[in-house]
């Protein structure tokens, strides 16, 4: 007689990949940050360059500044994520300490995810005058990317006072009318 011995088929839990922020620099000038995991030593981003990580599993704060010297209490844009303890959810935010050091600047942050929430600060500081923005969560395998200079103006043009996002002029009177440039400039 013969037996036939049947065993359970163990298939290991369903793993996703974890997404990943990113820090792409966009401007003109170089940006420095400052990961909490190597305080010492600033990842210098230049123009048209980026920096990302894969998510941390505690709450992560990128620190980032026009200055190579250390933020310490000078002005700083922070990036903060937290991964929540299943990995399935991702809280981001952006937020501002001692000043606003990318003012004039169009900052915005964009989940891979369409279905998740954009923060846009199109001058470099939070709306409305708060220290930052309301935190916002997304799927734990979408990538989070930070962009400064977003829709930035062509060099010999420039936002024109609070007209709102995008709009680039070369001559502005105040803070919200376009004209032509005089004659002979």
């Amino acid at each position: 007689m013969r037996t036939t011995l049947f065993l359970p088929l163990v298939f290991p839990p369903f793993v996703s990949a974890l997404g990943r922020a990113i820090v792409s620099n966009l401007c003109p000038d170089t940006l420095y940050l400052w990961n909490p995991l190597n305080t010492n030593i600033p990842t210098a981003l230049h123009t048209d360059s980026s920096y990302s990580e894969l998510y941390q599993s505690n709450i992560t704060a990128l620190l980032l500044t026009p200055f190579a010297t250390h933020p310490g209490n000078t002005s700083q844009t922070v990036f903060s994520y937290a991964l929540s303890s299943d990995k399935s959810q991702i809280w981001y935010n952006l937020s501002d300490a001692y000043g606003d050091p990318f003012f004039g600047r169009t900052i915005s942050v964009k989940p891979s995810n369409v279905n998740c929430q954009d923060i846009e600060w199109y001058f470099g500081k939070p709306p409305a005058g708060s220290n930052d923005t309301a935190g916002q969560n997304c799927i734990g395998e979408a990538d989070v990317e930070v962009e400064f200079c977003t829709g930035h103006c062509l060099p010999s043009w420039s936002l024109c006072g609070d007209m709102g996002p995008g709009i680039c002029c070369t001559h502005c009177i105040g803070q919200h009318h376009c004209v032509a440039p005089p004659n002979g400039v």
